[in-house]
C-alpha cells in the first residue's frame, strides 16, 4: 500500500474512476480506481451527499470525521488508519481512502464456540446464537489490535466491529470505518474489550502524552477544520483521563458496550 507523500499526492490529485459500490455500507460508499502520473491503486470514496443524517452526530460530517480519525492516528504515529482526505470528487465532496486488501486467511476477531477459543485469545462477551447455542465473541491477544484499541478510546469509537479492522498480507493491522467518530459524549462501542483494566504499555503512555502535548499546537486547528472545537477539546479530555487512570478502560453503562452486528 503506498504510503506519506505518493499516497497524498495520488489521493489527491488522481482521477477517481468509480467501479462499484459497497451495499452493505449504510451510507454511500463507492469502490474506486484512482490514477496519476503513472501511479494507481483502488480507494473508496464517500461523498458528503450520500450520507444519511444521524441525530446523535448533528455536527460536520461523516467524512470530515473520518478524516479527524486519520489524522489523530497519524499524529500517533502508529500508522492504523488507511492515508485518508477529503476532497472534491464525481459526486462532490467526500472522503477518499486507499483501499486495503486483507489477509482472508488470518482472522483477529471472531464469534466461536466456547470451546473453541483460539489459544491466547481474550473473551468478550458470551451470548447464544440464533439456535441457542453458546458462543463467545473474542479476539486475538494482538500488540496492533490493543493500540487500535487506544486509539478507539482516543477518538471515541462509536463503532468498531469486527468487520472494521483489516489485517493486510504484509502482517500490519488496520482500522477503517470512523464515521461515527469524535462525539463529544461518551459514546465508545467497541468489539476490542479483551484488555479491561491492564495497564496501558509503556509505548502507548508515551505515544498518547505527545498527542496531548501535539493538541496544543497546530494540530488543532487542522482538526477543527473537520470537527467542531469542543469536539478537539474533548479529544485532550479523553487523553487526559485515559493517562490519570493508566488503565484500559471499561464500559460506561450509558451506552451499548458492543456494536450490533458486531461485524
Amino acid at each position: 500500500m503506498l504510503a506519506g507523500d505518493s499516497a497524498s499526492e495520488l489521493l489527491r490529485h488522481g482521477r477517481l474512476d468509480v467501479q462499484g459500490r459497497l451495499v452493505e455500507a449504510s451510507n454511500a460508499t463507492l469502490f474506486c480506481a484512482i490514477e496519476v502520473d503513472g501511479m494507481s491503486a483502488e480507494c473508496v470514496y464517500k461523498p458528503v451527499r450520500g450520507e444519511r443524517p444521524l441525530w446523535d452526530f448533528p455536527d460536520g460530517t461523516l467524512a470530515g470525521r473520518e478524516v479527524a480519525s486519520y489524522l489523530v492516528s497519524e499524529a500517533l504515529g502508529w500508522g492504523l488508519i488507511p492515508p485518508t482526505l477529503l476532497r472534491d470528487g464525481p459526486f462532490g465532496p467526500g472522503m477518499v481512502q486507499l483501499w486495503v486488501d486483507t489477509d482472508g486467511d488470518s482472522e483477529l476477531v471472531d464469534v466461536v464456540p466456547p470451546d473453541e477459543v483460539p489459544d491466547g485469545w481474550l473473551p468478550v462477551l458470551r451470548a447464544h446464537d440464533q439456535r441457542g447455542d453458546a458462543v463467545v465473541l473474542a479476539h486475538a491477544d494482538h500488540e496492533q489490535l490493543r493500540r487500535l484499541a487506544v486509539l478507539d478510546v482516543v477518538i471515541n469509537n462509536a463503532d468498531r466491529k469486527g468487520g472494521h479492522i483489516l489485517h493486510a498480507p504484509d502482517g500490519r493491522v488496520l482500522g477503517v470505518d470512523h464515521g461515527v467518530s469524535l462525539n463529544t459524549d461518551d459514546k465508545l462501542r467497541t468489539v476490542l474489550w479483551g484488555w479491561i483494566g491492564d495497564r496501558l504499555p509503556d509505548e502507548a503512555v508515551d505515544r498518547v502524552s505527545e498527542l496531548r502535548a501535539l493538541l496544543e499546537g497546530p494540530l488543532a486547528a487542522e482538526l477543527a477544520e473537520h470537527i467542531t472545537p469542543k469536539e478537539v477539546q474533548a479529544i485532550s479530555a479523553r487523553i487526559d483521563r485515559l493517562l490519570d487512570e493508566g488503565v484500559f478502560p471499561e464500559p460506561s453503562g450509558e451506552w451499548p458496550a458492543i456494536p450490533w452486528p458486531a461485524f
